[in-house]
């Protein structure tokens, strides 16, 4: 299973995440951020056009997620160093019990930087 990882600025729209997406050039299985951003108009929008599930996660479910790249903002706000990574990650193994994930794709930010992505890929236990 192959997750994107989403990450986006209250102004981002569904172009903008899609625009993420496409700058990792990996084709996921599965969208995932926290429920907050999981539920937001542009995450559902995106998640209609692409016709792939959204997994919605706890915060708690990526904080203290090792992450490749940090931004200062995120770790003081969620505990991690890319919300994006951290979703990614905690998205592939999200619903198997000892499964491990890896990245594939580090964080990747829009020029405009409303939306980030990542990816990460499941590796069953």
């Amino acid at each position: 299973m192959i997750v994107a990882g989403i990450g986006f600025r209250g102004a981002a729209t569904a172009a903008d995440l899609q625009a993420a997406l496409a700058l990792t050039g990996v084709q996921a299985d599965a969208l995932a951020s926290i429920a907050e951003k999981a539920e937001a108009p542009a995450m559902q929008a995106f998640a209609r056009a692409t016709g792939l599930p959204v997994i919605a996660l706890q915060e708690q479910d990526i904080a203290g997620e090792q992450t490749l790249t940090c931004s200062p903002r995120i770790k003081a706000r969620f505990g991690t160093g890319s919300l994006a990574e951290a979703a990614a990650l905690a998205g592939a193994r999200h619903g198997v019990p000892g499964a491990r994930a890896r990245l594939l794709a580090p964080r990747v930010v829009t020029a405009d930087g409303l939306a980030t992505a990542a990816i990460a890929e499941r590796l069953e236990p």
